[in-house]
């Protein structure tokens, strides 16, 4: 069995900074893409920024130059760095990553029960 747990939501003042990280264990083969998604109350789920196995990492618009996105593959997390936040960036973040449980097994997308973040204009 797979599980993602993340960590590092809070209250935090416009302007300010937040660490998300987020660990993936149990039966884990390999893990392929981790990423980051956010839902604002009453909003859907939209992606925020994903990293691949190899590196390479993708951010949505909005977060572009203020967020980064990095992994460490020997401990099986991902983190999200959060600078200048403002009060739209607020809401649940949810991690997410495709992993192969087993040899024999297909990818499958895990999620994170979800972290909240406020931020206070």
């Amino acid at each position: 069995q797979v599980q993602l747990a993340e960590s590092g939501g809070g209250l935090v003042q416009a302007g300010g900074s937040l660490i998300l990280s987020c660990t993936a264990s149990g039966s884990i083969f390999s893990i392929n893409d981790m990423g980051w998604y956010r839902s604002a109350p009453g909003g859907v789920r939209e992606p925020v920024a994903f990293i691949t196995s190899g590196g390479t990492s993708n951010y949505a618009d909005a977060v572009k130059g203020r967020f980064a996105i990095s992994r460490d593959s020997g401990k099986n997390t991902v983190y999200l760095q959060m600078n200048s936040l403002k009060p739209e960036d607020a809401g649940v973040y949810y991690c997410n990553a495709r992993i192969k449980p087993g040899i024999y097994r297909k990818e499958t997308d895990y999620w994170g029960l979800g972290t909240q973040v406020t931020v206070s204009s």
